[in-house]
This record gives C-alpha cells, structure tokens and sequence, in this order.
C-alpha cells in the first residue's frame, strides 16, 4: 500500500495479525529484507515500510525531505494513520539509528525497541563533522557513478566482508535488491540521515526505560563495541551477541535472529532488567 506523508509517497506493507512491529531496514535497502521472517514473527502485524529514498517509496531531489528528526515525524503521522498507538519498533543499522531517534522522541508510542548493529550516533562534533564530509564525498560519487559502480564499491567494504561466505544465489538477490535503489534517494539519504547529520542520543540512553534488545555479530568488533557501551547505559537492556556473523545478522544468521527476537517480544523476562549472553 502506499500512504501518502509530506507529499512522500510512502511503501508499507502490512501482514499478520497481532502486535504490530514496525521494521526498518538498513541503508540501500527495503522492506524485502524483512519477507522471510513473516513466518518466524507470525504472532505480531508487521509493519514493513521502505525508507525515504529507499525501495518503492518517493526519492525527492531535496535533502530537507531526508532529515532524520522529519523521518521520525513521518513515522509517527505513518502510525496515526494506520490506527496504531504504540508498536514495538526493530530497525537495522540505518533503520536502528531511526528506530532510537523515534523512541527518544515518542517514548510512549514504543512498547520496545530491538536494535541491530546500530548505534546512537557520534558523540562529539568533531566526529560528526568529520563524517559528514564523508558522507558528501560518498553521495557526489553516488550521483556521479551511479547506483551499479556504488554497489560494486559498497558491497566490498569491511564492514561487509563475512556476507562473501554466503551461498553465490544469495549474495545476488542481496546485491539485485540493492541495485533497484534511486541514486538520488540513496545519496539524500546519506546527506539527511547519516550518522554525522543526526543527533546524538549517547547522553540521554539513561533516560530511556523501554525495554531495548541489542544485537551485535561477533565478527563485527565496532558495533559490538558500541552496543556492549550502550547496554553500560540502558536501564532495561537485553543483549545478544551472535557467534559467526557481522554486520547484517538477519542476512547471514536468520533463523538466529528471528528466534532472538521472537524470544525477546514474547518472553516476560525482557522487563526485569536484561541479561548478557551469546548465541
């Protein structure tokens, strides 16, 4: 379905019945990274929608549309007009960012909030500034280039490397599901929602008393690290750090990863302040 929001067309798909779950997908992906876990999560609605610049939804050529803190006033006007008070929220890497940014903002419209390979943000302008530069010299390379010699680059970074122990059939539905991405959309994205444009939540992580799951893969040390610092921070924190995979675990370790989260939505524990173990 497409919901119209700030004269964005949004992409949502809505299936099951149940608690609603809104997932949000990583940078250059879509709501298509969620598909195999319908059957896994099937006791909750799953709300799946592609991010500004993403997928099937509008790409505009303004960057102001990209803004983090407008994203997450698109997220909520989303929830309003689909009916929904509260909802449990998972958001992967780019989509974590937001998910935190949304539950720093409406505390009250999240019941809890499952973060994967994410963070809150840099903590000091220095950092963010220095990102920021990156993050424009990476999105004029994207308008330049285009969206296939973007992918070859991306999909070669560090951060990526375990994914090329997945099955060669995988690896390209990974890679064909990114090239349907808009050059315009994914470079605006960068400017908008990077992690140097957005604010940082380190500071107030304290204040937040939903129940928060973080994921991390054991081959991903920085964002293991990251989460390991956040959950110092947390009140109510469960984390599960995940042997054997890196940066995407829904991609390279899926039935884990559903079964975590599964495990976390349903199971009581998650409100008596959290634990720290390994899968």
């Amino acid at each position: 379905m497409i919901v119209k929001i700030r004269n964005v067309n949004y992409h949502v798909e809505i299936t099951g019945k149940g608690p609603p779950l809104l997932l949000l997908h990583g940078f250059t992906g879509s709501a298509e990274n969620w598909k195999e876990f319908k059957e896994i999560w099937k006791e909750y609605q799953l709300i799946s929608l592609d991010i500004i610049g993403h997928g099937q939804t509008d790409s505009p050529h303004t960057v102001f549309h990209y803004d983090m803190m407008k994203m997450v006033e698109d997220l909520n006007e989303l929830l309003k007009k689909l009916g929904i008070e509260s909802v449990h929220i998972l958001g992967y890497s780019m989509g974590g960012r937001l998910a935190l940014s949304f539950a720093m903002t409406y505390k009250n419209r999240v019941k809890s909030l499952i973060l994967e390979s994410s963070s809150p943000g840099l903590k000091t302008e220095q950092e963010r500034s220095e990102r920021r530069k990156s993050d424009e010299k990476l999105a004029a390379y994207i308008q330049e280039a285009g969206v296939m010699s973007f992918v070859d680059k991306w999909e070669n970074i560090p951060l990526f490397k375990s994914q090329k122990e997945l099955p060669s059939h995988y690896q390209q539905s990974i890679r064909s599901q990114r090239l349907k991405n808009d050059p315009v959309g994914l470079a605006n994205s960068l400017l908008g929602m990077g992690t140097g444009s957005q604010p940082s939540w380190w500071n107030m992580l304290s204040h937040l008393f939903i129940p928060v799951l973080l994921v991390c893969g054991q081959k991903d040390e920085k964002f293991c690290r990251i989460a390991f610092e956040m959950a110092d921070r947390l009140p109510k924190r469960v984390i599960k750090k995940v042997n054997g995979a890196g940066h995407a675990i829904h991609v390279e370790r899926p039935q884990i990863f559903g079964t975590i989260v599964d495990e976390f939505l349903s199971a009581e524990t998650h409100t008596k302040g959290g634990s720290i173990n390994g899968y």
